[in-house]
């Protein structure tokens, strides 16, 4: 009898390890949701750390910040943001999906909220405060303005925009990402998002070229109503 009980313990501590490490999903102590995986593999470049996890039975490509990450580690995260479809110039090579990542941890109590407040991540939602400019808008170009108030038109077009860089996110998700300001408004839109791989300073007055995008959704409430994407800067 005493055997028994000492099996059927056994197995209920088993079930329950088992069940725990195979637990994606799961919440810290201060409600954040986060998920993990054990890493099966790394590849390196341009400043970027491809992982081949291992998460629920399947295997995924995630991709971080460049740093010191062994097989077998598991590592936590949160805020996700999905790639369909993605293609990495530096590994010349396509990933039908791969998910970028601000941050990892081995410790999920890493993802305090105070500590994610900081976290530098491109959003659909303005986060810039309208300035008081007056850009002159160059001849061919037109106004942040004109393009919100017909951005269907727009919509596939190549475009020139100039105007402030008011904020500049480098090196993610294997672009930089830029907010430009002119100092005109339709119907409270004033600010414009662009991805280019030209880098620039907060405060440069800087004409764009660029092919436009709209309703662009990332997943994950990226979502951006217009993007101004394929930029070059004209000198």
């Amino acid at each position: 009898m005493k055997k028994i009980l000492y099996l059927v313990v056994l197995l209920i501590v088993f079930t329950s390890c088992k069940n725990n490490s195979n637990n994606t999903n799961q919440e810290a102590e201060n409600g954040e949701k986060y998920e993990n995986f054990k890493v099966k593999e790394t590849l390196l470049a341009a400043g970027y750390t491809y992982i081949l996890g291992e998460q629920n039975d399947s295997l995924k490509w995630f991709a971080v910040s460049q740093q010191e990450i062994n097989e077998g580690e598991v590592f936590y995260y949160v805020d996700p943001l999905v790639m369909k479809d993605f293609y990495s110039k530096e590994l010349d090579r396509p990933f039908d999906e791969i998910t970028f990542l601000m941050q990892i941890s081995k410790d999920p109590k890493t993802f305090e909220k105070p500590a994610m407040e900081n976290s530098q991540k491109p959003s659909g939602k303005i986060t810039t405060d309208q300035l008081d400019l007056g850009i002159d808008i160059p001849e061919g170009a037109i106004s942040i303005a004109q393009l919100y108030e017909n951005m269907k038109q727009y919509k596939g077009q190549k475009v020139r925009v100039k105007g402030q860089v008011v904020k500049f996110s480098a090196e993610i998700m294997n672009t930089n990402w830029i907010h430009l300001q002119d100092g005109t408004s339709f119907d409270g839109k004033y600010d414009l998002t662009i991805t280019s791989d030209e880098t620039v300073n907060v405060g440069d007055i800087v004409t764009f070229e660029g092919v436009i995008s709209i309703d662009k959704d990332f997943g994950y409430g990226y979502f951006y109503e217009v993007l101004l994407e394929e930029t070059v800067v004209i000198k």
